[in-house]
Parts: structure tokens; sequence; C-alpha cells
């Protein structure tokens, strides 16, 4: 009779640990769900957890409620006390951005961002930004159709608009919140549905004070965090900025 082999968390751990050094799976990518990784290698998913839990000890991969298991990696960390872009944070890191140009196209502004802007006609331009070619961000900005119709589609993708608009910018306002990831975020950023997600919207002005951009920004809540530096503290230590949504 064949003896059927055995196979051991360690061996589990060990074609993981190196499929990871293959590149196979970047920093903070998400791995296989603990089922997949079962049908994978014919093993119970209490094995699979053991591999995985070896691991994390070896600080490889690392796990968040609503994710599963990724790979372990620095934070993609954007600091709040100054008007800037995510590409220039990221090449300060050592790191390789990209962006690819989901959408570009002149349209009847919504009535949030007519509110917001002023205007009727915008362009609207939708990308996903990535970090060392893994997806953090899902960016999408409208600016004024005036200011917008100079640019095209290569150029909003090789550079920001902060580059390429002939206006100084000089000042934004900048929210963050909570939310869950719907299906075609999700599959985007390449998380599950229902993961958690951070969202940034950033209204520019320029120097007269006027709202020339609007940007909604997505990330994906495991592999992001922003930094603010807080000086002369006061009586209260909670978060500096906190209100509450109605």
């Amino acid at each position: 009779m064949r003896q059927v082999r055995t196979i051991r968390y360690r061996d589990i751990a060990a074609d993981l640990h190196r499929r990871i050094d293959a590149g196979d799976f970047g920093a903070g990518r998400l791995l296989p769900s603990e089922s997949s990784l079962s049908a994978t290698y014919s093993a119970s998913r209490v094995t699979v957890r053991k591999a995985l839990e070896l691991l994390r000890a070896e600080g490889l991969v690392d796990s968040r409620q609503g994710f599963g298991w990724f790979v372990s990696g620095e934070p993609v960390r954007q600091h709040l006390a100054h008007l800037g872009t995510i590409e220039a944070q990221l090449e300060a890191e050592g790191r390789r951005s990209r962006r690819e140009i989901l959408d570009f196209a002149f349209l009847d502004a919504p009535e949030r961002v007519r509110r917001v802007l002023g205007t009727d006609r915008v362009l609207k331009v939708r990308r996903v930004n990535r970090a060392d070619d893994e997806p953090f961000a899902i960016v999408t900005v409208w600016c004024p159709e005036h200011l917008g119709a100079s640019l095209s589609r290569d150029q909003v993708e090789q550079r920001s608009f902060y580059e390429s608009l002939p206006i100084a910018l000089t000042s934004a306002t900048q929210t963050i919140g909570a939310d869950v990831a719907e299906a075609d975020v999700a599959e985007l950023l390449g998380i599950p549905v229902g993961s958690p997600v951070l969202v940034c919207r950033r209204t520019t002005r320029d120097g007269d004070g006027r709202a020339v951009l609007l940007g909604e920004y997505v990330f994906p809540g495991h592999r992001t965090e922003f930094s603010v530096e807080l000086h002369e503290p006061e009586a209260s230590i909670g978060p500096s900025g906190l209100r509450l949504v109605e």
C-alpha cells in the first residue's frame, strides 16, 4: 500500500518563506486564505495556521481582523504637517511609486463636487497608486474644466496636479475617516470585500483661497499610517482635529 506523506506545518512554513523570498508575495500583499492554503497543501487549517504563526514569529507575516494574513512590511506613512503629494513622500522613504490612470474625462460635476469647486464642468481623474508595485491607494481628483483643459491623460499619469496646474496651490483642508471596501475598491486594492479602509478627502486652494482641487483617497487599513507632529499640548490629550460625524 502506498503511504501518503503527512505535510508538517514546518514544511508549509518553509515553502511560504521561499515564495515570499522569491517575490511571489510582496510586502503588504495578502496571502491566500487559510482554507485556500489548506487545499493547496492538502493540510488541515490547524496545520496551516501553525505554519503562519511560525512565520509571524519570524516577522515575515502578520494578520489583521477583516484582512486575513499578509506579508509584513513597513506601512506607507503619510505626514499631515505639510501640503505634499503621495509620490514625494514615497520617494523620501526610498520607495518606488507608480500611478495607473483608470478614468480621465471631462464631465458635468456631481452636486457635491459642484458645491465645493463652484463650477458645473470638471475634469475627473481616477487612478491607482502603487508603492513598490503593490496597490496602496485609489485616488479620485476633480478640478475645474478651465484649469484641466490643457492637461492630457499622459501628463496626469506622470505628474501630479500640484506640478501640472498653471497656478500655485497654497493650502488644503483634509479629513480622514474609516469605511469598508466595496467590491470595486476591494478588487483594485487586492483586499477582501468589507475590509477596513481609510478615506481621506482633501480640498486644495490657490493663493486667493479658491477651491481648485477636490480629492478622495482610499487606502487599505493594514498598509497605511497618518502621522502629525503636535506642539504646545493643551489640557486634553485627545486626537487633534477630532470631530463627530453627523
